[in-house]
């Protein structure tokens, strides 16, 4: 099973949204048509640049899919500061991020909010990227698999084979978040491996049409051991996407 590459561009909460515009150009006029055919990019800026980089990429008809970094799983109500999953479809959002660790551990949302949240983007077209990894402190008793396969399990739960399929998923320890460490290529293909186990013991064949990709202090010196990695299928890349040439050569890995 060939699965294309992906690569994706978390900005989080930086850059405003004429800065977002030049990142997002400066980023295309580094790629080309054969880098796209290779592996698909995406970008995920804040909620205030979504509608300026929208039209950048389609005037300019750039192959770059644009991503959100959360959704409210309802469609519209009392929801102060809040974005529903419709109103990103709006901008032509391609992805949107699920249960990413910082929204774990700094607003409390639970695998029950998350799994909401994916059926919300599902329902309109878009792709959830579902976000799991450990701690460092869960890491060191043990507990990584059990951590990341209920956290996998709680956001998937309810779903069908072509809903799953249609999810990608995001393994981020959250100790190698923005702290410079990363997992090893083989600590993160074991774990990789083991959410597409879980996926097949649950879901069948649909197992193999999932893309999972590895986050995590990703960045143009490790990235190619990663992807050299049977299960994994990109990268998550949160600050050295703000840099147009740093994350274009995470894009041309294989360069």
């Amino acid at each position: 099973m060939v699965r294309k590459g992906l690569i994706v561009g978390n900005w989080k909460m930086n850059i405003n949204h004429l800065e977002a515009i030049q990142v997002v150009q400066k980023l295309s006029y580094r790629l080309d048509l054969g880098d796209y055919e290779r592996v698909d990019v995406a970008v995920v800026p804040a909620f205030t640049a979504l509608r300026s980089v929208q039209t950048v990429i389609e005037a300019d008809r750039l192959p770059i899919g644009l991503g959100a970094q959360n959704c409210h799983w309802e469609e519209s109500g009392a929801f102060t500061g809040e974005v529903s999953a419709g109103m990103l479809a709006k901008l032509s959002v391609n992805y949107v991020l699920a249960g990413h660790s910082e929204r774990r551990a700094l607003f409390g949302e639970t695998d029950d909010m998350v799994n909401r949240k994916v059926k919300a983007i599902l329902s309109h077209q878009m792709t959830p990227i579902l976000c799991v990894g450990e701690t460092l402190d869960q890491r060191e008793a043990g507990e990584t698999l059990a951590v990341v396969t209920g956290q996998l399990m709680g956001g998937l739960s309810g779903m069908d084979a072509d809903a799953v399929t249609s999810t990608v998923i995001a393994y981020e320890p959250v100790w190698a978040i923005g702290t410079g460490q990363t997992a090893t290529p083989e600590d993160a293909a074991e774990v990789v491996s083991a959410i597409r186990v879980a996926l097949g013991e649950r879901w069948g064949d649909a197992a193999e049409h999932v893309r999972i990709l590895y986050g995590g202090s990703v960045n143009a010196g490790n990235i190619a051991a990663l992807m050299a990695k049977r299960d994994i299928d990109g990268g998550l890349v949160g600050g050295a996407s703000l840099d147009p040439d740093s994350f274009a050569s995470i894009v041309r890995y294989w360069i």
